[in-house]
């Protein structure tokens, strides 16, 4: 009979490594703009200071998860009565994450007379005797479509579902499924639509999973995204490294038994199935070139593991789906394929070899970056396009960063640079930067209302800055060697807390408070939730938070940031699809004199096909100032945006109104919030 042992043995790579022993919350506050001190040179330290660890999630089994997850699940329909759903509504449990101090963060997925709606997550948080303390929703519109049978045949939703891969390089005649129905809940109007996968292949390659969301009535095409989450990157090697592997008689494995049994496979330049796994009578892998396949592999197994060890000891995560199952990955996809993915249908992590088959794809932050994204599709599910898709690449960024500064690699330090070993550029610059996005010639380094149409590889710079400024801060820096200067959009610096701080905020915000569609304001509003409940909302932290997003234009300073004075409404104000204006007020106070030449008005708005309104600024004495006219060629969802008026001829105490009003018809939304700010 053959004995099973878990071995840790070394690959024969370079050098040998140094050991490396989770749409509502807090409501904004209204202060004075706190000046931020000019940012320090040297790198924060690790340190998570003085932090609410009640709020830090616990490290449960596997089968205390599952068993959450089953009481959620038996609970579903008294659940769904107190939130008010309606009676063709039911809940479906797909994650919990409970927190040290018993409050239980439970995501549900909803159906609709027995269809799946796409956009209508939500998440519930219960305290630990079980009261209901808030709802974050994906929308906020009600559940109701007029008819449930289709105008159209689900043969033209297919239709153009194959069109839209075509254009992507795919040659597939047929959607890989029939196309379902579904509840499309995502751009804020529920509607009967079909949606359509279709495979093959992208034109570079890359595995295909289009996603195309068809309105059943009309055969407009609502939206699409891809399944196939994918990074860019060569390789890299870790230098000597440990590996746990697997003795099964006089063979070896790379099976990770020590963590949820991953396993790492060649695929020999094939592009389906598992290939096959690592095997071989000596536990040393590879030689540290490409003429040995296992070198890959090596590199690989030692990734999933640094990225199993640094979500495990950082958040008490177990495992991609917390559930302590491992994934698997696969090396030497395709060839010359110059990609790497993430592909949650097989729930695995796949490797090209690169140019030439020269340069494996297998870095340690091109393997957590990858990996991150399964995380993020078993937790918030951020949809793959637009915002949402920014957040989704930028949250993988992060935590692909997370677990190099984690691995504390000898041969790769910490860096805020995404794939600076794969020279994909082919003169020796990273693929992407953290300090200043825009550096890599696409990147976005602060928001605007065009950032939702990039690429998300692009529209990920937002958030990745303010990920940076956050940890960093900004200005001129040298951190392991790596020499950065962060700029900020209002000029204005921004001091930071430290990544270990940074990471634990954007992981609770993550798991707890962002849903399928958050965009970048909703982010902002989730990560103050986030930084409240953790470190509390008069903190230094909470502070920072603040900062860091406005210093990428999501959001102002505490006051604005120029020693003034911030007034806001939080509460929603619905607004009439084709309709009458409708108004939201502030009362200033305080004031002496007249308002500013530099009045900042800053405006959040959640509508689709936002050119149909038309939003002014009133001020006590009922003068207009117009902010935004009707535009009947803006398609694009959501008014996010900072005005500066000159209202200097007008009194500043008062009551001030935002305006707004629908001048078309098919579309709707709210005022989500308005803020004053007088410099």
């Amino acid at each position: 009979m053959s004995s099973s042992s878990s071995h840790r043995r070394t690959s024969h790579t370079t050098q040998r490594r140094v050991a490396a022993v989770a749409l509502v919350g807090v409501s904004a506050l209204l202060a004075a703009a706190v000046q931020s001190g000019a940012a320090s040179a040297a790198p924060q330290k690790s340190s998570l200071g003085k932090i609410n660890r009640g709020s830090l999630a616990a490290q449960l089994t596997p089968s205390q998860r599952a068993e959450l997850i089953r009481d959620a699940d038996a609970a579903k329909a008294a659940t769904a009565k107190d939130l008010g759903l309606g009676a063709k509504e039911k809940l479906v449990a797909r994650d919990v994450i409970k927190d040290a101090d018993g409050t239980v963060h439970t995501r549900y997925e909803r159906t609709y007379a027995g269809l799946p709606v796409l956009g209508g997550d939500l998440v519930v948080d219960t305290t630990k005797a079980g009261k209901t303390e808030r709802v974050i929703k994906a929308t906020r519109a009600t559940l109701e479509v007029a008819s449930l049978t289709p105008a159209i045949a689900a043969s033209k939703a297919e239709k153009q579902a194959l069109s839209a891969a075509k254009a992507e390089g795919s040659k597939k005649t047929d959607a890989d499924r029939a196309p379902r129905k579904v509840i499309w809940a995502a751009d804020g109007k529920p509607t009967l639509a079909y949606e359509t996968v279709v495979g093959g292949f992208q034109d570079d390659g890359t595995p295909n999973q289009l996603h195309v969301i068809t309105d059943a009535a009309t055969g407009k095409k609502l939206y699409e995204y891809q399944g196939i989450e994918t990074g860019i990157g060569n390789t890299q090697y870790s230098g000597q490294v440990t590996l746990t592997t697997t003795q099964s008689g006089s063979n070896y494995t790379l099976t990770d038994g020590a963590r949820g049994g991953h396993k790492t496979y060649n695929l020999n330049r094939g592009t389906s199935g598992t290939g096959t796994l690592f095997s071989q009578t000596s536990d040393t892998w590879g030689n540290g070139t490409t003429s040995n396949a296992a070198t890959a592999g090596a590199d690989a197994h030692y990734g999933a593991a640094e990225t199993w060890d640094f979500y495990k000891n950082t958040f008490g995560r177990s495992g991609i789906k917390n559930n302590g199952v491992g994934a698997y990955s696969r090396v030497h996809y395709g060839n010359a394929y110059i990609n790497a993915f993430w592909d949650d249908g097989c729930f695995c992590m796949t490797y090209g070899d690169g140019a030439g088959n020269a340069d494996p794809l297998t870095a340690i932050d091109v393997a957590g970056h990858e990996m991150s994204h399964g995380v993020t599709s078993n937790t918030a599910g951020l949809n793959y396009s637009g915002e949402s898709g920014g957040l989704n690449e930028a949250t993988s960024d992060i935590f692909g960063t997370g677990v190099e500064f984690y691995a504390n690699n000898a041969s790769d330090p910490g860096d805020y640079l995404i794939g600076e070993k794969i020279d994909i550029n082919g003169d020796g610059t990273p693929l992407r930067y953290m300090d200043k996005p825009s550096k890599d010639g696409g990147s976005a380094d602060n928001w605007s209302s065009s950032v939702g149409g990039l690429d998300v590889h692009y529209s990920s710079g937002v958030a990745n800055h303010f990920f940076y400024l956050l940890s960093e801060g900004s200005g001129a820096k040298v951190i392991n060697g790596v020499s950065y200067n962060s700029p900020t959009a209002d000029g204005l610096p921004v001091t930071g807390i430290g990544r270990d701080k940074a990471l634990q905020i954007w992981y609770r915000a993550l798991t707890t408070k962002f849903t399928s569609t958050t965009n970048y304001a909703a982010a902002r509003t989730g990560t103050l939730a986030a930084t409240g409940e953790l470190y509390g909302t008069t903190s230094a932290e909470y502070t920072a938070v603040q900062n860091a997003w406005a210093a990428v234009k999501v959001g102002s300073r505490p006051g604005g940031g120029g020693g003034g004075t911030s007034f806001e409404n939080t509460g929603d104000v619905s607004i009439p699809d084709n309709g009458p204006a409708v108004t939201s007020s502030i009362a200033v106070t305080g004031r002496t004199g007249n308002a500013p030449s530099n009045l900042l008005v800053d405006v959040d708005i959640v509508h689709t096909w936002r050119g149909d309104l038309v939003v002014d600024l009133l001020a006590p004495d009922g003068t207009v100032y117009p902010l935004k006219p009707f535009s009947s060629s803006d398609s694009a969802d959501n008014v996010q945006e900072t005005y500066t008026v000159n209202a200097s001829s007008e009194v500043a105490n008062g009551t001030w109104k935002l305006r707004v009003q629908d001048k078309a018809a098919q579309d709707t939304g709210y005022i989500n919030s308005w803020k004053l700010t007088f410099p």
